[in-house]
């Protein structure tokens, strides 16, 4: 259901934003709108971002190798780590440029009306791109909110997608504002001014996605959910004396490594430990199906054992 959900956002954010960087660098070109050049390239990196996305969704698909025994699935973090550095460098710092450019050689618009369809309209489609992204992560957050979910989500793809359509939509409205500005003052500082406030939301939500991607990188424990259920179905497995300690780590957004240690009967002979191991994995994986890795050491509990 995550990776499903997380390509229909992906491939609709991508459809969108091709077509509405197209259409900003029409109106560009007929406008002279520093903010919307610094809209259409942002379109352009948003859309090569969700490239981006799919390649390291597809790469991350790959078996396990002698030299990646835990298989590929980081990949996906990694891409989405590369996305927050575009976006840092081919939006915020762009967009920042172009309008201290036009705050030194300032230039009225030309066919100001042509820019305003053009924003609203993609405003209209970044608004159907964003509630797919809205739709897909509902069924994954649970009872989180928003911002919650954002923080703790393990699902690189679903946050990227929901971050850039959002900085998308509020970029799109600061183009708007200046332009409408303009239009009404005929002061070309106010497009200036507009292009500015994009460039510095593209680089405050570059930063998040980079401090983000990097923790999953680095690698973050299971939800607290997911480790309450791990922990209950190992001390409940018959057996089992004493769960000494367990450790977690995504190795993807739908793979787990599960490292128990664990005190069983002291009557039980070898066959019995392999086969308590054998019902822990088991249970362990009903309990949380992305346990796909589950290593089981059984030991005496002891003060050198919990470490």
């Amino acid at each position: 259901m995550s990776g499903h959900s997380s390509r229909r956002a992906v491939v609709a954010a991508l459809i969108a934003n091709g077509g509405i960087a197209v259409a900003k660098f029409v109106g560009f070109f007929v406008t002279g709108s520093s903010a919307m050049l610094a809209e259409g390239v942002h379109s352009v990196a948003d859309t090569g971002n969700q490239g981006l996305l799919l390649l390291g969704d597809h790469r991350a698909k790959r078996a396990a190798t002698r030299a990646h025994p835990f298989g590929y699935g980081r990949e996906r973090y990694f891409w989405a780590f590369v996305v927050s550095m575009l976006l840092f460098a081919l939006g915020g710092l762009f967009a920042l440029f172009e309008g201290v450019e036009k705050l030194r050689h300032p230039h009225p618009l030309d066919s100001a009306a042509v820019a305003v369809v053009i924003l609203v309209v993609s405003i209209v489609l970044e608004g159907f791109s964003f509630r797919t992204a809205i739709r897909e992560a509902t069924g994954l957050r649970g009872g989180q909110g928003w911002f919650t979910f954002v923080r703790r989500s393990k699902n690189p793809e679903i946050t990227v997608v929901l971050l850039e359509d959002l900085g998308a939509l509020i970029g799109l409205v600061f183009a708007l504002t200046g332009v409408g500005l303009e239009i009404l003052t005929g002061n070309p500082l106010w497009d200036a001014l507009g292009t500015i406030a994009i460039g510095s939301l593209l680089l405050v939500i570059s930063i998040m996605l980079a401090v983000e991607m990097k923790s999953l990188l680095i690698g973050e424990a299971a939800s607290e959910i997911d480790v309450a259920a791990i922990e209950s179905a190992v001390r409940d497995s018959p057996s089992v004396r004493k769960l000494i300690h367990l450790r977690t780590q995504h190795l993807a957004p739908d793979d787990i490594l599960v490292a128990a240690k664990v005190e069983l009967d002291g009557v039980l002979d070898f066959a019995g430990v392999a086969s308590a191991i054998d019902v822990i994995e088991t249970r362990v994986r009903a309990a949380v199906p992305a346990s796909r890795l589950v290593f089981v050491e059984p030991a005496v509990f002891n003060e050198e054992a919990t470490s």
